[in-house]
């Protein structure tokens, strides 16, 4: 199925024509890729990523994987519909994940207080669109517009797109999640609500090892990772990094175990299957990294990752048995030891989570935009959101004065 809705002009010269498409499967994969590319980040480009995507969650192998999996699907609440920004000639040149929601599971931007509210007032808040990658906290490019010029104008043109399809289908609203500021800019600047939020990143600033990034840290916090680093490798635990050729079926199978019962303990229905972790390994080998704990020859935890041009995107965590800091070190330390040895200069450790700041990593703001068909709903939230963002700011700057880094440095 393929839907056709004609984007307002931009400019007086160009017009454009959204087409929505419930599949990416509809989308040849190099044109895809080619709206994903970013340009080049400032620090130096990690060696393991091959591709010209720099977010691999944008990428037509990740993205599709989720898809053929089954993982998103309109069984699962998460119907694609893609906005793909045509020129006259009916050439893709620009492009945004986006899918029809029943729910607001798996967005970790959270907006269930503003759809019961709305609900109680005896309005309708689901169906939804939401403009992100599925069941991925981590900040990327939403509206996908590659390098050539005219970015901004084929940015705004998605977002009226975006627009038009609520005005045609009557959803509620539209959500576009973790923005990278050009995005965030272009939504803002049209009437979207903006909406913040706070993750902790590590930032490695040139260290060649760890220790030299140890040396940073005020001498308490030093000795207090040292000794949670040792402690955590206690009892013959052993840790490899598996990537590439090393991520065999045995390895997904032992991972998948350790993701199902973590994940059911603590929400009850995890939100990846089985294919979908063959099919990652299969088309994105080279910028996947599973983190695994070994013990008495078996694995025992393990945490996936992500590698993209200049970060390390850490995603999920499991474990079948509990070691004291294992968690710690397998999640946080030892993506901290893959940037450091790879020349990546940030690790994004996924949401939430205060205890990340006593291993080096920060604070930093995350951000949203939403855009709400009915009057009353948008004042309400967007009061809502004026405090949020205070609140948001001042927890920052509070949690910024006690980083673990010595004072001036």
């Amino acid at each position: 199925m393929t839907r056709e809705s004609a984007a307002a002009p931009t400019t007086s010269e160009e017009s454009f024509t959204i087409r929505v498409v419930d599949g990416l499967s509809a989308i040849d994969a190099a044109r895809w890729d080619a709206l994903a590319v970013e340009p080049a980040p400032a620090s130096p480009a990690s060696t393991a990523t091959p591709s010209g995507v720099a977010n691999p969650f944008v990428s037509h192998d990740f993205l599709s994987a989720l898809e053929d999996s089954g993982c998103v699907g309109e069984a699962t609440g998460w119907l694609p519909q893609h906005l793909v920004l045509e020129d006259p000639q009916g050439a893709a040149i620009a492009a945004a994940p986006a899918y029809l929601k029943g729910h607001s599971q798996g967005e970790y931007v959270f907006d269930q207080g503003w759809a019961d509210a709305f609900e109680r007032a005896g309005g309708r808040y689901y169906p939804k669109l939401q403009m992100s990658v599925p069941f991925t906290p981590a900040t990327g490019p939403r509206l996908l517009v590659g390098t050539a010029p005219g970015a901004t104008i084929r940015r705004q043109a998605l977002a009226e797109g975006a627009r038009t399809y609520a005005a045609q289908t009557g959803v509620s609203s539209v959500h576009a999640t973790f923005l990278k500021p050009a995005d965030r800019d272009v939504l803002t600047e049209a009437g979207w609500l903006h909406r913040t939020d706070q993750q902790f990143h590590f930032r490695n600033r040139g260290y060649a090892t760890y220790e030299e990034f140890l040396e940073t840290l005020a001498s308490r916090k030093r000795k207090a990772l040292r000794k949670e680093r040792r402690e955590a490798l206690a009892n013959d635990i052993s840790i490899s990094w598996l990537t590439g050729s090393d991520l065999t079926e045995a390895a997904w199978d032992a991972f998948y175990e350790f993701y199902m019962d973590t994940g059911s303990r603590k929400w009850g229905r995890p939100y990846l299957n089985r294919a979908f972790f063959s099919l990652i390994g299969e088309r994105m080998a080279d910028q996947t990294l599973l983190v695994m704990a070994s013990r008495n020859g078996r694995y025992i935890a393990g945490a996936l990752n992500f590698i993209g041009a200049d970060t390390i995107f850490g995603r999920n965590w499991g474990c079948i048995e509990d070691h004291p800091f294992l968690h710690f070190e397998v999640c946080y330390h030892q993506a901290i030891d893959f940037a450091i040895a790879r020349g990546l200069g940030l690790v994004e450790a996924g949401a939430q989570g205060q205890h990340k700041l006593a291993r080096g990593y920060e604070p930093v703001t995350t951000h949203s935009a939403h855009w709400i068909a009915h009057p009353g709903l948008r004042r309400a939230v967007d009061d809502y959101l004026d405090a949020e963002r205070a609140e948001i700011a001042h927890v920052s700057d509070v949690l910024s004065e006690h980083t673990p880094y010595k004072k001036g440095g």
